[in-house]
């Protein structure tokens, strides 16, 4: 490819709503331009990188024996009302009528459909077990888009839906994607890590998320150096204290504590450790049609696990002050379980904890001294509601804990029967009898991958592509191209013999000062640069840099071709 046929529209700076770094260097690189909040258009160079990603994508899906189709966009409404969950996906989920006053969604993702398509045309357990995917844009209507490509309203997605005769069937292809997403993300060049998930809106049984390991990364992830356990800061278990219940050794005393209402606050203030302190918090459970008002306690340094705590006591929200006053007499800041007589949640840690700090239930007033058994009851449920902290036991057991930030791009489900179940998918089994399929569901945010890969990969003079998805591998740049016969012939004989060896080159020919040159090429992120220039070919060479090497090297222009073959193949 030469420069001057394609299309090179960087920017100098990026636009003021470009919040991370992916967003900006994308924007910046003329990978991406934005029609609206949330929807991109996909420049040349950026439509690349995405078929690059693609092409791995595709590759490793059929290796593991996966079959690819493509469902429409537009999908009936009514599906959704079948499998149930039309009315619970919310706003996000884009519906609109035809012409005829149906109703149809934009589809965020298939399940319904793939189901829809398996249960007309797979009857048999002789016809089973298939796989599934497809290569195809989604819409979800974000409330707040944002992150560019990282959080937008459209996107390129890989997902894969497999049936099955059998749970053990299930697990086994399970294992399979596990291991298929694993060379996957290898493949691309990404350093990123398996971990156990929550299964989320989509549901089913077990699942694991791929995160891409980034700073900037929006999920937390726990992980045992000592051993392969890793999982999400929503699912990472918080071990139970190995310390027996003690009893007090202090009574229990009401004591003042003017406008101290966060435990940090209140610890300071009494002089106490924070690690005595239980914080409170109020929040309303969906009762049937109703609500039930609990108290969730958690120990003063650690934070709720909102996704935990619903796995205990069901859906819920946070109170809001009246229903608290009503409750307990006093508003939030200042509310403890002692002399309250409904619902009970305590953390484990809290659970075994003795003398702690908690609030009076009345302004300006903390209790010290507090003690289960004697002051209150002891808790009616106590669970794990809480984040993991970096140094917790490792839940298997081989070590501690330690936090780092990962940007989700794949994510796989065991669904069971939860939509074969409800859509009526079905197979005669070998004796005849009618049996609903087993489904596993698998997902890779493709368009994703690029943004993520620029969060991990990047410096100050722009984007650093691993080298199996930059646009271009190799960038030829030559000094006064359009002014030197000497040059241009070996620029133009350069150019060639890397095009018949088969490495994706682009010539840059513009009439461009080569200071911009490079800059254009650094911002985009091309990993490996030859510069031709009549000085270099004096001696019979050419100037070679890596993306990421910090001076350049002179090497024989004869072996230039060979040099970067090896380069790629390395």
């Amino acid at each position: 490819m030469r420069a001057s046929q394609f299309f090179v529209s960087t920017l100098k700076e990026a636009p003021s709503d470009a919040e991370i770094v992916s967003h900006q260097l994308m924007l910046r690189a003329g990978l991406i331009r934005r029609l609206a909040g949330g929807i991109y258009t996909w420049m040349p160079m950026g439509l690349r990188v995405l078929r690059k990603v693609e092409h791995i994508v595709r590759e490793e899906m059929d290796r593991a024996g996966a079959i690819e189709l493509l469902m429409p966009a537009v999908q009936p409404f009514e599906l959704w009302e079948e499998s149930g969950r039309g009315p619970k996906y919310g706003p996000e989920l884009l519906r609109f009528k035809d012409r005829h006053q149906r109703d149809f969604v934009i589809g965020p993702t298939h399940e319904e459909v793939i189901t829809d398509v398996v249960r007309r045309d797979v009857k048999s357990y002789r016809q089973l077990p298939r796989h599934f995917y497809q290569i195809q844009t989604k819409f979800r209507d974000e409330i707040r888009p944002r992150f560019g490509v990282m959080r937008g309203r459209e996107f390129l997605m890989k997902d894969g839906y497999s049936f099955h005769t059998s749970y053990a069937d299930l697990e086994r292809e399970y294992r399979n994607m596990f291991d298929t997403y694993s060379r996957i993300f290898t493949r691309l060049g990404l350093q990123f890590r398996a971990v156990a998930a929550d299964t989320g809106a989509i549901g089913g049984t077990g699942s694991h998320e791929f995160h891409v390991l980034a700073d900037s990364g929006e999920d937390a992830i726990a992980f045992c150096p000592a051993s392969d356990y890793a999982a999400n800061v929503e699912l990472a278990e918080a071990i139970a204290p190995a310390k027996a219940v003690t009893g007090g050794t202090v009574a229990m005393e009401k004591k003042a504590t003017p406008g101290k209402t966060r435990c940090e606050d209140v610890a300071t203030f009494l002089d106490l450790p924070l690690t005595q302190t239980v914080k409170a918090i109020a929040v309303m459970a969906q009762q049937g049609e109703g609500t039930e008002f609990v108290l969730l306690l958690l120990r003063g340094d650690h934070d709720l696990n909102e996704i935990k705590a619903q796995k205990v006591i069901g859906e819920f929200r946070f109170a809001r002050d009246e229903e608290i006053v009503e409750a307990l007499g006093c508003k939030a800041g200042y509310i403890g379980a002692v002399g309250f007589s409904g619902k009970v949640v305590a953390d484990r840690s809290v659970a075994v904890m003795s003398d702690c700090v908690c609030g009076a239930n009345e302004e300006g007033y903390h209790l010290t001294g507090v003690n289960f058994g004697r002051d209150l009851p002891q808790p009616e449920t106590v669970a794990d509601i809480r984040n993991v902290l970096e140094g917790d036991p490792s839940p298997d057991g081989k070590g501690t804990l330690e936090l780092c930030r990962g940007i989700e791009v794949g994510h796989i489900f065991q669904l069971r029967t939860k939509y074969a179940e409800a859509l009526k998918c079905t197979f005669l089994d070998e004796h005849g009898k009618d049996q609903v399929m087993e489904m596993g569901c698998y997902g890779i945010g493709v368009s994703r991958i690029v943004g993520a890969a620029i969060e991990q990969g990047h410096d100050e003079r722009g984007i650093v592509f691993p080298a199996t998805i930059a646009p271009f591998a190799v960038t030829v740049v030559p000094m006064n191209y359009a002014k030197s016969e000497t040059v241009r012939t070996a620029a133009n004989t350069l150019y060639a013999e890397l095009l018949a060896a088969g490495i994706d080159v682009i010539l840059d020919d513009r009439d461009e000062r080569p200071g911009s040159m490079f800059a254009d090429w650094e911002l985009i992120g091309i990993p490996h640069r030859v510069v031709v220039g009549e000085r270099g070919l004096k001696e019979g060479k050419l100037e070679y840099k890596g993306r990421s090497d910090a001076e350049a090297t002179m090497l024989p222009a004869c072996e230039m071709t060979t040099f970067l073959k090896q380069k790629l193949c390395d």
